[in-house]
Formats: C-alpha cells, structure tokens, sequence
C-alpha cells in the first residue's frame, strides 16, 4: 500500500522527470490511497496548469481508494500542519500537502511524492 500526494499526479500528467519513477511505483503497489483532501487539492492544481481533465481521468482510473475526511482525520492534518507547515519547520508543507501526510501516517505507508518537502518529515518515500 502506497499513499499518493498531489506532486506524484501532476508529474505523471506533465510528463516531468520522475514521471515514470512515479508511475512505476504505482504499478508495483498492490493498494492506492488518497485522501478525498488530496483528490481536491490535485483537481485545482491541475485545472491552473490547464491538465484538469487528464488528472481526473488518471485518478479515476488507478482505482484508489479514497479516504474521506472526517473530524478526527481533520484534527490529524492541523496537527501535522502545527508540526511541519509552512513557518512552523523546515519541511514547510502547505495547507494540501497534510492531507497526504495524514493518510500516509494514519495507513503507516510509504507516501509517493515530487519534491524535497516531505524528506525533511517522518514519512518514508514510495520511490
């Protein structure tokens, strides 16, 4: 089981350098999960860089499963953004990036992502 952040999809769509590193480790995961906040978050992203459709066509089509966000989950992503947000540490994860972070932890899961941002929290990298 892999958790996936907005940065995995996006590369994936553009076509950018870890793209097939990206799709590779979807492919060798025998679980996909995702927060309902990261699904939001990867559709805005994606509808700004003009990808909108690709993106929902892509997440729609690995079969995630898709984690709501109840209370408790919601508690869970402020206190992550409390502890590695933007101001807060080094990490500087930004208000989307904790829903990834919380799906990941509360599954203790490897989280695929782009970007050094999460290698400064306590998540292991799916690639």
């Amino acid at each position: 089981m892999i958790a996936v952040d907005t940065s995995a999809l996006i590369a994936i769509v553009l076509g950018e350098s870890q793209a097939e590193a990206c799709m590779a480790a979807i492919e060798r995961a025998d679980e996909l999960v995702i927060s309902a906040g990261t699904v939001a978050e990867a559709l805005i992203v994606a509808g700004r860089r003009n990808v909108g459709p690709e993106v929902a066509e892509l997440i729609s089509g690995l079969g995630f499963e898709v984690v709501t966000v109840t209370a408790a989950s919601a508690r869970r992503v402020a206190d992550a953004y409390g502890r590695w947000g933007k101001g807060v540490h080094s990490a500087s994860l930004n208000y989307g990036d904790c829903f990834a972070y919380e799906v990941a932890a509360e599954h203790d899961c490897p989280l695929l992502y782009v970007g050094d941002d999460f290698t400064q929290t306590d998540l292991k990298s799916a690639l």
